[in-house]
């Protein structure tokens, strides 16, 4: 990471606390671990976090790399406290967990704060070679990472374009396939989810991006937010398609979601369209540095409840309408603080979140737009480049 990690907040805790650290102990696979480290490994490492700097623990195999690409102060590789040894003499499970000590040892560190989620293994270990581990609950990583640095921002920024080139060339698809039978037809086959699907992992993967799984999906299964979708995409229905790639070298993600229809879906889905269009209009509208996440989930539902829908702020049971929250936010983890929901608190000038409305019903169909931004000192800035309308179009 370019910009200087601050790591304040944290080691203002620690004082607090009057504990000699705060220690993460996970793969790079972790954002907490990835951004206080600013290194990422497959296999677990180890963090320290002092009022005299970031100390990683990492094997020999990684030793070289986190010296030249981590943000720590110092690195040291296992076999400087006799690892191998120690493994031999104890297991492998005891070995690791006196090395660790002898760590935290040479940092005088007897005492250390850890995240919720610290294996319960390592904690109990270092525990019984007289280390006090005590959790964290307050997230106060996390917090610290939902204000984005310019930096940051540029990252998330620059994912989100790849999201709009791969977003094109779903509705490309959609927009260029023949109608036969009520079926989308491309190339003389029957348009799938799958293969919308394919076409954006295929040009997420050109612009350097990747995802686990992303949502394409039509007519009933668009009326559940989280249907992946499959199978042959039909005229006249709503498909909703929301991408959430991550940058493969910086991990920074993105997050878009558009609803088109082929021909006319009907007057009410129409209608839905049209209400989710201007929920998200007020949504964004409503975003300003101290305004919370929950008054702008507010000014979201109004829209919606005003218009004869029901949302789980009128209705907490319902499973037909606006049945989630507006947005969350969007960094190292495609869901992170803060929330733009009913329990959001205070957004700050940084805060990069998404703002995305949605009604949906079985009998209709689903409808969602999702744009992702920054909240500034005078408003936000729109990170997404890319236009709102159902009916799709060909490039």
């Amino acid at each position: 990471m370019d910009d200087p990690v601050d790591l304040t907040p944290l080691r203002a805790m620690i004082e607090q606390r009057d504990l000699d650290g705060y220690l993460i102990d996970a793969d790079g696979s972790n954002s907490d671990q990835r951004y206080v480290s600013g290194f990422t490994a497959p296999d677990p490492y180890q963090t320290l976090v002092t009022q005299d700097g970031v100390h990683l623990l990492v094997s020999g195999l990684e030793f070289g790399r986190a010296q030249s690409d981590s943000a720590a102060d110092s690195v040291s590789r296992l076999s400087a406290y006799d690892y191998h040894d120690r493994r031999a003499e104890h297991g492998r499970y005891e070995g690791m967990i006196r090395t660790l000590e002898a760590f935290l040892a040479d940092h005088t560190v007897d005492t250390v704060a850890v995240p919720q989620e610290f294996p319960t293994g390592t904690a109990d270990g270092l525990r019984e070679q007289g280390v006090t581990v005590t959790a964290e609950t307050e997230g106060v990583v996390q917090k610290i990472r939902a204000t984005k640095t310019p930096w940051e921002v540029n990252q998330i920024r620059a994912t989100q374009r790849a999201n709009e080139a791969a977003m094109a060339a779903a509705e490309t698809l959609i927009a260029s396939a023949d109608v036969e039978d009520g079926v989308l037809v491309h190339d003389g086959t029957p348009l799938t989810s799958e293969r919308v699907t394919e076409e954006i992992e295929i040009t997420l993967l050109r612009h350097g991006c990747g995802l686990d799984e992303t949502i394409v999906a039509c007519g009933v299964d668009a009326a559940d937010p989280h249907n992946r979708g499959s199978g042959e995409l039909a005229a006249d229905e709503c498909i909703v398609i929301d991408i959430f790639p991550q940058d493969k070298e910086t991990g920074y993600a993105g997050d878009m979601t558009r609803t088109f229809a082929r021909g006319d879906p009907g007057e009410e889905a129409r209608r839905r369209y049209d209400v989710t269009k201007e929920a998200y209009e007020a949504g964004l509208e409503a975003v300003e540095a101290g305004v919370t996440g929950a008054a702008v989930h507010d000014t979201v539902c109004d829209v919606i409840e005003d218009a004869g829908y029901e949302t789980l702020r009128s209705d907490p049971d319902t499973d037909t309408g606006f049945i989630h929250s507006t947005g969350h936010g969007v960094g190292l983890d495609v869901h992170e603080e803060p929330r733009v929901s009913p329990s959001g608190g205070e957004l700050e000038p940084g805060h990069v979140v998404s703002i995305e409305p949605g009604i949906y019903d079985p009998a209709v169909g689903g409808v969602r737009i999702e744009d992702l931004i920054v909240v500034t000192e005078d408003g936000y800035e729109n990170l997404t480049d890319y236009r709102v309308g159902l009916e799709p179009t060909a490039e």
